[in-house]
């Protein structure tokens, strides 16, 4: 399966290609240094200039937290889950660290596939 990942839309010049690419890609949010053995919240955010729709055959279907390799979370949409409206899907996630750590996250869309953030790396103090 072929992962998408972001480009900078400020680089783009046409506004549905801004649009394609913006709704779909998954952004981490959290803090840039996190306490060790303590809870951190991580929200990660699908699209953020652009709204994804939520129809039958064009949904989000799931949105997942990675640490490197290894998945941390996943939540699970079904379709009509935002009452049919487009939004920016929001999930917060909240993880204990024991190291430092590389969060990605994945967004699966019905019609679009698999599309992966950038990384964002976290410190511990």
């Amino acid at each position: 399966m072929k992962i998408n990942k972001y480009v900078d839309i400020s680089t783009l010049e046409r506004e549905a290609k801004k649009d394609y690419i913006d709704r779909h890609s998954a952004f981490v949010h959290c803090e840039a240094t996190a306490e060790t053995g303590k809870k951190f919240k991580v929200k990660v955010q699908v699209g953020d200039e652009y709204m994804h729709p939520d129809v039958p055959d064009h949904y989000i279907a799931w949105v997942q937290l990675w640490n490197g390799e290894k998945m941390l979370a996943q939540t699970t949409f079904v379709e009509g889950a935002f009452a049919n409206e487009p939004t920016n899907v929001e999930v917060d996630f909240y993880i204990v660290p024991k190291r430092k750590m590389k969060l990605t996250a994945m967004a699966f869309c019905t019609k679009h596939g698999l599309w992966q953030s950038d990384e964002k790396v976290v410190e511990l103090a």
